[in-house]
């Protein structure tokens, strides 16, 4: 649900903010005020086309925002995640528009393509208005709102859910037969993995040996090193550690006798002389244990050397060889098991084709009896909206489809006739932008909302109808509001009556230039704003006392 737009240096907007509440808000005001331009503000942060001159006069570009609480939407919230996109329950839409034309879009504060926008501006706003930006045109969101209003929310998850499994069954099956003859992929594979359980090793082993190559590969440094170490610890040198150490005991000994508080020293330093013995002969044995052995030297360097030579013949790292023997033999087995795979596979892409379209059965036959419902329901509206002899039909038609899809066997299409006697023509082909908004008007009301969007905009719905008939428009668009927050721009008074909330857009002209504020009108002011709509300049006591009776009469009902 939309819960603020902000709007700066947009044609003739310099700067304005307005919140938006749940249920029917109505814009008002004179014509050419702006009213429409909240609506256009909407389509182009729904991803719509822009160029420069939708940006004030003297500016360097326009600034749209717009802020929606989409925690009752959990399909938003998933599209938000798998985008990388998501912030909590909210979500910001922002877009600049420069004065030479070019454009950048933001979700949540993250930079996105108009594309991106365009995704998730279907599934935020609805607009019914301008031929171009009207979403019920397309038949893909025909068929969606045909399903919401049956309620095959399960049926089309069942699908999606038989669809994956028949694409996985399908590759496991192509991945199987892609080798024309499995007898010389065996024969390969049996050739492979004879290599390589002959030289590869695990990756513990590996380490062992290439700890025992360096150890040999370094063997005269190491001797010349231990040697080294060995004098500076045990020599016949007086200045030998082991011999120094012994000394300084002996005396450490002495000054405790003289001194008890010395002998914490003292046990150190023996401790000192116990911790160099103990290093003195572990060197010893490391020294007895290091020979030159050139033999075993040259024996690792050849096996190592085979291991990296098979390393490159695969291209991938030596520790990683004994894990691809590992999957070669796999892939080894279930070649040899391949009869008995491809046949149970078969079987089973069998049953779920044959339950798909069982499945695919039901969900037709209900996407008819909805159309049927669905098509009395509006044409009914139509009626009440002025469209008298005006008709509506949902046709369905088979896709043929070879494979199973997502959607089922069929595709939607809303065919109208806006006056009698003339054929029904898909919905997208009516020329007519009051019609067209009047007949989604009749769709949603009778459909109640039942998709996700949560935000609905009518563009002079009214347009072309008066008297009786714009009460019912009203009445209509107050009833959608109760199930889904409405934006409604008009200029009848029977409608804007009706509105859970009223804002009026105004023009005002100064020395700098002209500019449109929006203001919240409620009480004396909303009652001043209807009575304007129905007498003009002149505005009687009779004139505020029929919009005073309008305001209850819309309250009550």
């Amino acid at each position: 649900m939309l819960r603020s737009l902000y709007v700066k240096d947009l044609a003739i907007v310099d700067e304005v903010e307005v919140a938006v509440g749940a249920g029917l808000s109505v814009v008002t005001g004179e014509t050419g005020a702006g009213k429409s331009l909240l609506v256009d503000a909407l389509v182009l942060l729904s991803g719509g086309r822009a160029d420069a001159g939708v940006v004030r006069h003297g500016c360097e570009r326009a600034e749209l925002s717009a802020e929606f609480d989409i925690s009752a939407n959990p399909g938003l919230l998933d599209w938000l995640r798998d985008e990388e996109l998501d912030d909590g329950q909210g979500c910001q839409l922002r877009r600049v528009i420069r004065s030479e034309g070019s454009s950048r879009a933001w979700i949540n504060g993250r930079p996105v393509t108009l594309g991106q926008m365009k995704v998730l501006g279907a599934q935020l706003i609805e607009i019914h208005g301008q031929h171009e930006h009207q979403a019920l045109l397309e038949r893909a969101r025909q068929l969606t709102l045909l399903d919401a209003y049956a309620d095959h929310h399960q049926q089309l998850q069942d699908l999606r859910t038989m669809v994956g499994e028949w694409k996985s069954i399908h590759e496991r099956i192509a991945a199987i037969s892609s080798h024309e003859d499995p007898n010389e992929r065996i024969e390969w594979l049996n050739h492979q993995l004879a290599e390589l359980d002959s030289i590869a090793l695990a990756p513990e082993d590996l380490a062992r040996l290439e700890e025992t190559h360096r150890r040999l590969a370094n063997s005269g440094q190491l001797m010349t090193a231990c040697s080294h170490l060995a004098e500076l610890l045990d020599a016949d040198s007086e200045f030998s550690l082991s011999q120094l150490l012994t000394r300084a005991v002996g005396e450490s000994h002495r000054l405790a006798g003289l001194d008890p508080a010395t002998q914490a020293t003292a046990e150190l330093l023996e401790s000192a002389s116990i911790h160099v013995s103990e290093s003195i002969d572990a060197l010893r044995r490391y020294q007895d244990a290091l020979a030159l052995d050139p033999e075993r030297l040259a024996e690792i360097e050849s096996q190592l050397g085979r291991l990296h030579d098979l390393a490159r013949k695969h291209r991938r790292p030596v520790g990683e060889l004994e894990a691809h023997a590992q999957q070669l033999r796999g892939e080894l087995e279930a070649l040899a098991n391949a009869g008995g795979e491809l046949e149970r596979l078969g079987r089973e892409r069998n049953a779920l084709l044959a339950r798909y379209a069982e499945s695919c059965a039901r969900l037709g036959e209900s996407r008819r009896r909805a159309g049927a419902e669905l098509s009395a329901s509006v044409n009914a509206l139509l009626g009440e909206l002025g469209m008298a002899g005006g008709q509506f039909s949902v046709a369905l038609e088979s896709t043929n489809n070879t494979e199973p899809d997502s959607q089922g066997g069929e595709r939607c299409e809303f065919l109208v006739s806006a006056n009698p006697g003339q054929p029904l023509r898909p919905l997208r082909k009516v020329a007519s932008g009051g019609e067209l908004s009047r007949i989604g008007l009749a769709i949603e009301v009778a459909a109640l909302g039942m998709d996700e969007v949560g935000t609905m905009v009518f563009d002079e719905v009214d347009a072309g109808i008066g008297g009786a008939v714009a009460e019912v428009v009203g009445q209509k668009l107050r009833r959608l509001g109760s199930r889904r927050q409405v934006l409604c721009v008009t200029h009848l008074p029977q409608v804007a009556a009706q509105g859970h909330a009223h804002l009026m857009v105004s023009k005002l002209a100064s020395e700098g230039g002209t500019r449109t504020q929006i203001e919240h009108l409620s009480g004396d002011a909303r009652r001043d704003e209807l009575a304007r709509m129905l007498g003009g300049i002149k505005i009687s006591p009779e004139t505020l006392a029929h919009a005073e009776q309008m305001l209850r009469s819309a309250t009550r009902s």
